[in-house]
């Protein structure tokens, strides 16, 4: 997971912080008195997956 982006891929990542940055795709958040907050800048490797540990 990276900054509250739940994706498979890192594709899907990078669509969902270019979402977030243009306000599109995720909702308004009612009841938060202050400007929309800024997605951090994506790490310069590849986001590498966690897998499931059994």
């Amino acid at each position: 997971m990276w900054w509250n982006f739940a994706a498979r891929t890192q594709s899907e990542i990078e669509q969902a912080r270019e979402d977030w940055s243009r306000g599109t795709r995720f909702g308004e958040v009612k009841g938060y008195d202050g400007a929309p907050l800024h997605a951090p800048k994506l790490p310069e490797v590849p986001l590498k997956p966690r897998g499931t540990v059994r």
